[in-house]
């Protein structure tokens, strides 16, 4: 990079993040990720390794557990992890707690901090977050699922559907509606999966990121301590909103990342695979498609980390965050495209990488809110 902001993503200490980063998934991702994507799940020893080397807590503060970085610093991670052979798929299984633990240390709560942020952080626990349910995605203000005061505790009953990590979690930091209807009566509280009447009940096949465990959810009559509520009753949608950027940016991230592979990987083939006694790359049209993705490529990596700066110091940056996402998801769509285009017959292969990164972009332009929804809240913030 040659921009003004090349060295906020540069110093001793992020080139650093960054080698150790692809080290740990050369090492102990690349080898086993076709293995884990046949499993449907990655290993618990994987969420403790990257602890270990201080990857799951790179943005947390000490106080919680964390290394006491800065967003600047997980998105360096998740990058990195995409340009060095992962995916997007195997981030949203090992880094599914920095959507369930955000809120958790945002409150300050030291309880809920030290039984569920801290073990998830040091690799020890699995988190997930549910929001979603069977009758609406992000349509957070219609929540359905109840939490009931009786006595000392919740009882919650309700499904949460298409939940990650929902098979392997040890707790799901939940949606509930605790009040009336609308957003003023959701709130959020830490439900722990052993607790009697909350079921798994059933592991969801995807289209991609297929090495996510992905799962419905049922509660049953759950009874949950009321210490295990996250602030107050009735600002569940705010610290749900509060935390959407972040995850709206991690996204983005990752859509630019594997456009990025996506790109390095196609240069490599166009220069090796001759056809008709020539490499594809001597061919104009070639060359030129090349030539395009990689402007549309720079300038989304540009915005995104220009984007990521202005939130991280501070900045509201809610539509910029949208804007982000949509324009990241765009230019990965046609990224993967094109590369799996050129690279023919193989591009269609699983052995292919290009073939997987395909599948697993469809999932960046829904999750995290979808293109139709980051939309609605760009067209309203610009008066519309």
């Amino acid at each position: 990079m040659t921009t003004a902001s090349a060295e906020l993503w540069e110093t001793d200490e992020r080139t650093a993040l960054r080698d150790l980063t692809r080290k740990f998934t050369v090492t102990h991702v690349v080898p086993n990720l076709a293995g884990w994507e046949n499993d449907g799940e990655i290993p618990r020893e994987l969420h403790r390794t990257a602890a270990t080397l201080g990857l799951l807590g790179a943005s947390t503060p000490e106080s919680a557990g964390g290394s006491g970085g800065t967003a600047l610093d997980m998105l360096t991670i998740l990058e990195e992890i995409i340009l060095s052979g992962g995916s997007s798929g195997l981030i949203s299984a090992l880094f599914s707690h920095g959507i369930a633990t955000p809120h958790i240390v945002s409150s300050g709560n030291t309880d809920l901090i030290d039984r569920f942020a801290r073990p998830a952080l040091e690799g020890r626990m699995i988190g997930s977050l549910a929001i979603t349910e069977p009758g609406g995605g992000s349509d957070v203000a219609n929540i359905k699922t109840t939490a009931r005061l009786d006595g000392g505790s919740y009882v919650v009953n309700g499904a949460k559907l298409y939940i990650t990590s929902g098979t392997r979690a040890d707790f799901v930091t939940t949606a509930v509606r605790t009040g009336d209807s609308g957003h003023a009566g959701i709130s959020l509280i830490v439900i722990p999966t052993d607790a009697a009447g909350f079921t798994a009940s059933r592991r969801l096949d995807k289209m991609g990121w297929l090495c996510s465990d992905t799962a419905e959810l049922s509660f049953d009559n759950v009874r949950v301590p009321v210490a295990n509520l996250i602030g107050d009753e009735g600002t569940g949608f705010a610290q749900i909103a509060q935390q959407f950027q972040g995850e709206r940016l991690s996204l983005a991230f990752q859509a630019v990342a594997t456009a990025r592979r996506c790109l390095d990987l196609s240069i490599a083939w166009v220069r090796s695979r001759e056809t008709f006694g020539r490499p594809l790359s001597s061919r104009q049209v070639v060359r030129h498609r090349i030539a395009e993705l990689t402007t549309e490529i720079t300038a989304a990596e540009e915005f995104c980390r220009s984007v990521a700066v202005r939130w991280v110091a501070g900045g509201g940056m809610l539509a910029e965050t949208a804007m982000a996402k949509n324009n990241a998801v765009k230019v990965c769509d046609h990224t993967v495209y094109e590369a799996v285009q050129l690279f023919g017959g193989l591009g269609c292969m699983r052995e292919s990488e290009v073939e997987r990164h395909y599948r697993d972009a469809r999932v960046l332009g829904i999750g995290g809110g979808t293109t139709e929804i980051m939309n609605e809240i760009i067209s309203k913030l610009i008066g519309l």
